[in-house]
């Protein structure tokens, strides 16, 4: 029931579904037409009922598929009783009165849930919910509009047409007699009256009074829900900018109490409108945050692995690591001059380009060495504090956007604690920063082979832990000795105890 050939099915049953739901006089003027709708939705509805049948469902959590419980399990659903309703062949009632009888289909409506179920898989799939259901609730106005339209229709037609200046005009007349007038004429007669915007001739018997008046409430209390609903629909799909213009607003509110430049503010709100334009204000963890962690780090996976597979020292890496780390890449924009890091500041972050150019510049903020683009990325070994590193865990270039630019930021907080699973993992991507240092004649062998005064102590502390703890279990050792020995010299003083009687026994 979940895959795209199912969906695809219910599209198609949709159709016929949706066609008996809007039947009108076909059957008088278009003979041939009426039949082959008609006829080919029964076929449909038919194999539907198979399919149905042979659809599986989930009982505790596993997809059954074993045709008889399918059988079963269809049977026993309250849709069956429908579904069987909507077969019934009362098309024969066509012989003894006429096939200008088209309320004789009347049970076809048994198949509307197929209709309905149609509509929630599509709102689920598409991209654009709110526009979707807006559109649903603007067929459901026009399908209840259609039916009155139909039931005033009918009523015409058994009180008489032309009969009195309510009902539908005399249809000998040739211009009221056909099709398409008489349905505009009927759908404007039944518009009117739900929307009460309008007047309409004045009901003249009692049936007809009570036909206008049940019009009347019904407009009333349907119009007021589909206001409703589009108010709501509406405000969700306003949501999403009223929460940004709310940002933008508090931001400005700041700006202004703080006494900001008015350079540096229209830098900010230039910023804000490059998030809105490109559509770059989703919060990722907020949008995911309830699905579980294995959809998660998916998704992430999906959208983030490409780019970081793109780095050097994360080529090859095992797969377990690297979702480990694409659930810690940090979307950040940044807006054209801004610089992403300076020469000589303290690397805590890596950066992947996602989109747009950086220049790495001189001192002077001028003067352009290169430009890097998509899929770049610097930083990457700064933030592992190889030892012998003549730059250490300083930057080596300034670096600024050119334009807006989307990158992806790695803290060397977050590597480490995905490393401390791995150690294999980090001991190679030392090894392998280390070899991109030495190709890059940017390592003091010296220096790296020089012990670290605090991984030192490190150890010291480590081996004075472990002395610590042997100690400890030594001394218990010989504590059991000490007690073992007690109990073995009791043991033996009792034996030389039974012994000795009788040895003097013997003598």
């Amino acid at each position: 029931p979940a895959t795209d050939m199912y969906y695809q099915w219910l599209t198609i049953v949709a159709v016929p579904a949706f066609y008996n739901l809007i039947f009108n006089d076909l059957q008088a003027n278009y003979v041939m037409l009426w039949m082959v709708l008609d006829y080919t939705s029964d076929v449909i509805y038919y194999i539907d009922t198979f399919v149905r049948s042979r659809t599986g469902f989930l009982e505790q959590g596993l997809l059954v598929k074993d045709p008889v419980k399918l059988k079963e399990h269809y049977r026993a659903q309250k849709q069956f009783k429908y579904d069987i309703i909507s077969m019934i062949p009362t098309d024969l009632a066509f012989i003894p009165y006429g096939y200008n009888n088209p309320e004789f289909r009347f049970n076809r409506l048994g198949k509307m849930a197929r209709l309905f179920e149609f509509f929630d898989r599509t709102e689920t799939r598409t991209n654009y919910p709110n526009i979707f259901r807006i559109g649903n609730l603007v067929l459901y106005i026009l399908i209840i509009i259609h039916w009155n339209a139909c039931v005033f229709y009918a009523l015409s037609k058994l009180l008489g047409f032309g009969s009195d200046t309510w009902v539908y005009p005399n249809i000998t007349d040739p211009e009221m007699g056909q099709l398409s007038r008489k349905y505009v004429y009927c759908l404007y007669w039944s518009t009117l009256t739900l929307t009460t915007i309008g007047e309409t001739p004045p009901p003249v018997r009692d049936i007809e009074y009570l036909f206008v008046v049940a019009d009347f409430l019904t407009g009333v209390l349907i119009f007021a829900t589909i206001v409703g609903n589009v108010g709501a629909m509406i405000s969700n799909m306003n949501a999403a900018r009223a929460e940004f213009q709310a940002k933008i607003d508090s931001i400005k509110q700041y700006m202004e109490f703080r006494k900001v430049s008015k350079v540096l503010e229209a830098r900010v709100v230039k910023w804000f409108d490059y998030l809105w334009t490109e559509k770059k204000t989703c919060d990722e963890k907020e949008v995911l945050k309830n699905l579980p962690d294995k959809l998660k780090a998916e998704i992430a996976i999906n959208v983030h692995m490409e780019t970081l597979r793109k780095v050097r020292i994360f080529q090859d890496c095992e797969a377990g690591l690297l979702i480990e780390l694409v659930l810690k890449l940090q979307p950040q924009v940044f807006s054209p001059g801004d610089y992403i890091c300076k020469k000589g500041d303290i690397g805590r972050e890596m950066y992947i380009i996602k989109e747009g150019k950086l220049a790495v510049v001189a001192d002077d903020g001028v003067t352009q060495w290169c430009v890097l683009s998509d899929g770049a990325y610097f930083g990457d070994l700064s933030i592992l504090g190889i030892k012998g590193s003549k730059a250490g865990n300083r930057r080596t270039a300034n670096i600024r956007s050119v334009g807006y630019s989307d990158l992806f930021a790695l803290s060397k907080d977050d590597l480490m604690d995905a490393l401390t699973e791995y150690p294999d993992a980090k001991y190679a991507l030392e090894e392998k920063g280390k070899a991109i240092l030495m190709k890059d004649n940017l390592i003091d062998e010296e220096l790296g082979n020089k012990a670290d005064p605090k991984e030192m102590e490190n150890k010291v502390l480590t081996m004075e832990t472990n002395m610590e703890v042997m100690t400890i279990k030594f001394t218990r050792m010989i504590a059991e000795w000490a007690t073992y020995q007690a109990k073995v010299k009791q043991r033996i003083s009792n034996m030389e105890a039974r012994v000795k009687p009788l040895r003097q026994g013997d003598g």
